[in-house]
């Protein structure tokens, strides 16, 4: 079996290696993971996720519109579940890690017949390295819950996997992480009001706006507890994650942009996808991360949305092929089938290893460099060369930075040339009108930021 086929391009010798999951080739694995991340990821556990989703199963409905007060019942009950675990994870941090509730009232809209109250439950780990702090990293899941009328928030809406399954993995990845310092801040999010219509999200991603929060990624997890379709279909080490390519937030100059010279397929979210396969796709994880180029599934939505919107990076999890008869249904027994979100339909040990795919690329991009800024191919004249600029990153460690190429119809990049610690570079005789490129950095420890697509600039 050929593993590798070296190539002889630009002068430059290139290892490409066939990249797992059936997206042609890419670039050789740089994230193994670390060993202690490996002991991170080895302490993600079934049975915690087990216990923390069938402690949301049992508040009978976590609807929105459900009850705030009833200690046993309902959304209230539940935001105050979600809290206490989070506080009881804060208390193993070391003072690195806070809990908040972050709530609103929603207004009279759709889906929101009178004034109610949403409250979102934050977890923010503070990162330590004071170049890298100020860099955020959103991991979510929602906890609302409702059954086949969207309206009803009395029936029992059990919602282990839409999105129990979610919320428990934010719950474990929180555990798990808050134990040892991270360089960037991560802020673990239970988002309400999702079933409604993201009214939690938008109001989180509004709030972060306005103060000026810098928030690279957003790591969405929505229905990711099952590997069994309602087709029957098994994949049982197979996560979908959905990205843009076209950005939500895109502005008529950049439209007009893009319709001149492409990139329809490297936008910020489609960056951080790859960065998660690259990183979320390994031994530790037993998983293959399928990029799926689409914002979300058809007819349907999640939370990442709400940040795109707002113009930030985000992608979406979410299992391989779904059931429909465990998603947004009363609970029932039909012609001797059951039909509903329960607990039984969710398989935990798959659950485990969503989480760990998750929790490894959140680990990497808690440490590794933030993608360089202002990144920009210079355009001013025609040339048979590629010229790249962009501007130092900030972090302590910086090693260098890597510029990164790809034929335009091929997914993954599959060429890399170190350059150095500097700030442009040309690769002589590449053509940029044939091939996308990029710039990523690397800190002393290798390990590299997501990649920078640059804009044509005059200089």
């Amino acid at each position: 079996m050929v593993v590798g086929v070296v190539l002889a391009t630009l002068g430059l010798y290139t290892l490409i290696q066939p990249a797992a999951g059936g997206h042609g080739h890419g670039l050789p694995q740089w994230w193994k993971p670390p060993k202690d991340v490996r002991a991170q990821l080895a302490d993600v556990s079934a049975r915690s996720l087990e216990r923390y989703d069938r402690a949301l199963v049992g508040f009978g409905t976590r609807h929105t519109l459900s009850s705030q007060d009833d200690p046993t019942r309902g959304i209230g009950a539940a935001r105050d579940y979600i809290k206490s675990q989070f506080d009881q994870i804060a208390a193993t941090s070391g003072g690195r890690m806070t809990v908040e509730l972050q709530s609103f009232i929603q207004p009279v809209s759709p889906r929101v017949p009178v004034p109610t109250p949403i409250t979102n439950v934050v977890a923010t780990l503070q990162g330590t390295d004071p170049s890298s702090a100020d860099r955020i990293y959103v991991v979510s899941g929602h906890y609302d819950s409702r059954v086949t009328d969207v309206m009803n928030a009395t029936s029992d809406a059990p919602g282990a996997n839409d999105d129990a399954s979610g919320t428990s993995a934010v719950l474990e990845l929180a555990r798990v992480l808050a134990k040892r310092p991270t360089e960037a801040t991560i802020k673990f999010v239970a988002f309400a009001g999702e079933e409604q219509g993201l009214y939690g999200s938008a109001h989180f991603a509004q709030f972060a706006k306005a103060a000026g929060w810098n928030i690279q990624g957003v790591l969405n997890m929505d229905i990711i507890g099952s590997p069994v379709g309602g087709n029957g279909i098994r994949s049982p080490h197979i996560i979908r994650l959905f990205s843009e390519g076209v950005p939500t937030s895109e502005t008529a100059a950049e439209t007009a942009r893009r319709q001149s010279i492409g990139g329809e397929n490297d936008g910020v979210s489609r960056q951080l996808a790859r960065y998660v396969k690259e990183t979320g796709q390994n031994s530790a994880t037993d998983m293959t991360v399928k990029l799926v180029w689409r914002r979300d599934r058809f007819l349907r939505g999640g939370d990442q949305i709400s940040f795109l919107q707002q113009g930030w990076a985000g992608v979406r999890f979410t299992e391989p092929v779904e059931n429909f008869d465990h998603q947004h249904q009363d609970v029932r027994v039909e012609n001797g089938k059951q039909i509903g979100d329960l607990p039984q339909f969710v398989d935990f040990r798959y659950l485990a290893r969503v989480t760990r795919v998750v929790g490894s690329s959140l680990a990497a991009l808690a440490r590794s460099p933030r993608a360089p800024g202002n990144a920009r191919i210079i355009s001013a004249n025609l040339s048979y060369d590629t010229e790249l600029r962009w501007n130092a990153n900030p972090e302590a460690d910086i090693a260098g930075y890597e510029i990164v190429w790809r034929d335009s119809t091929i997914p993954l990049w599959d060429h890399v040339r170190r350059v150095g610690n500097v700030t442009s570079y040309t690769i002589k005789d590449l053509n940029k009108d044939d091939n996308q490129v990029g710039v990523r950095a690397i800190d002393r420890d290798g390990n590299r930021s997501p990649v920078a697509y640059p804009i044509p600039a005059a200089q």
